[in-house]
């Protein structure tokens, strides 16, 4: 009897096969707990919809109307009537300039008016009482003659004398030196006591409301936004009530007043390409100031039928763009895109992608061409929407 081994012949054999079995077993097991589950992804669906395109450029602020306050009459400063930065209206009175040496000048051309009148007076009766007298020869026709012309002087010289009263009254008038529009002051160029004239600045006055807004376009986009807009001809700079203009300030805050454009320069600027367009705001609480900064944004062009993707799921790599698009069976396709314009957090596809396909919008690092994913909603607003890829 043999008590070393496993027993006769097909008992061993039968011992071997079992334990093969079980070894083969550990190892497929071992294969399968090995073999690692497909990443997961979050995938977007391609939308289609009409959307506007908008146009954004950065703009200055001006007064519609800005006049600078000078006098007319040389003099000195006697008097600031009004409060720097303040509301000011048409012919209120800003500044005085000392009377004293023009009411002086009218008192004078009103005596020598006077005395014009008066000799015009006498030339008058002298040709009154010459008339009848030279008709039946009592005088000789020269001296009606010159009573005539002395007459015709007199009344020149009443006109100039009036002329010269009407003179010395407007610059009376002009040492009140007036507002020309109603609009917000500025702060006094002058203290009172100084000596000005014409040429002199005494302060400025902008009408601000509405306030004028200035923004540059390129030439190519004047020939864009004065042509075709969207699917019907629209002539943006034409037809401005039809295109609302939004302003954002500098502190990034957008005016809660939409406004329109008033007309374009007459020349595209030679040395930077760009033509500057004009616009007008509404500003009832004259917030908005001369010289402030801001972006004006409008809409450009409506894109019928546009296919929106999430800008994450769009990559770019050596000026070509691509996205991961995953198929019924959660397997991945890279699929080269001819992208559009941006739309806030959404890109346009042009070309690449068809209505309905889904897109990896997280997790584009985590796939390749052929892989297979565990896709889930894309959620923008999720932490991992917001950060990383």
């Amino acid at each position: 009897m043999n008590r070393t081994g496993f027993g006769s012949g097909p008992r061993r054999i039968l011992f071997v096969g079992i334990l093969v079995l079980l070894v083969s077993a550990g190892c497929n097991h071992k294969e399968a707990s090995a073999r690692p589950s497909p990443p997961e992804v979050e995938v977007a669906t391609v939308i289609q919809k009409d959307v506007p395109i908008y146009g954004e450029w950065v703009a200055t602020l001006d007064g519609y109307v800005n006049a600078q306050i000078q006098p007319q009459v040389s003099g000195y400063l006697i008097k600031q009537d009004y409060r720097e930065g303040s509301l000011v209206h048409k012919d209120d009175v800003l500044f005085e300039i000392d009377p004293r040496p023009f009411q002086a000048v009218l008192d004078q051309a009103k005596a020598q008016l006077a005395q014009a009148q008066a000799e015009l007076g006498n030339a008058s009766l002298n040709v009154k009482r010459d008339i009848p007298e030279a008709q039946v020869s009592a005088i000789p026709q020269s001296q009606l003659d010159t009573d005539t012309q002395t007459e015709l002087a007199g009344k020149a010289a009443v006109q100039a004398g009036q002329a010269a009263v009407e003179q010395a009254s407007l610059n009376l008038g002009f040492t009140k030196v007036r507002s020309l529009i109603t609009g917000i002051a500025g702060i006094a160029q002058v203290q009172v006591g100084n000596l000005v004239g014409p040429t002199t600045i005494l302060t400025g006055v902008s009408q601000v409301d509405p306030i004028k807004v200035y923004f540059p376009i390129s030439g190519d986009e004047y020939l864009h936004l004065a042509g075709r807009i969207g699917t019907g001809s629209m002539n943006m700079l034409a037809n401005s009530s039809r295109v609302p203009l939004q302003l954002t300030l500098s502190d990034g805050s957008v005016y809660p007043r939409s406004g329109r454009i008033l007309f374009a320069d007459r020349q595209v600027d030679p040395q930077t390409g760009t033509i500057r367009i004009a616009a007008a705001f509404p500003n009832p609480a004259n917030l908005l100031r001369p010289g402030q900064y801001g972006r004006v944004r409008a809409v450009t062009q409506m894109r019928n039928g546009a296919l929106l993707v999430p800008q994450r799921a769009v990559s770019e790599l050596q000026g070509s763009y691509e996205v991961a698009v995953v198929g019924s069976d959660d397997k991945v396709t890279i699929r080269s895109v001819q992208v559009g314009e941006r739309v806030d957090t959404m890109w346009i596809i042009n070309k690449g992608l068809n209505a309905g396909d889904r897109v990896v919008a997280e997790g584009t690092l985590k796939v390749r061409d052929g892989s297979t994913v565990t896709p889930v909603p894309f959620s923008p607003g999720s932490p991992a929407g917001a950060g990383g890829r």
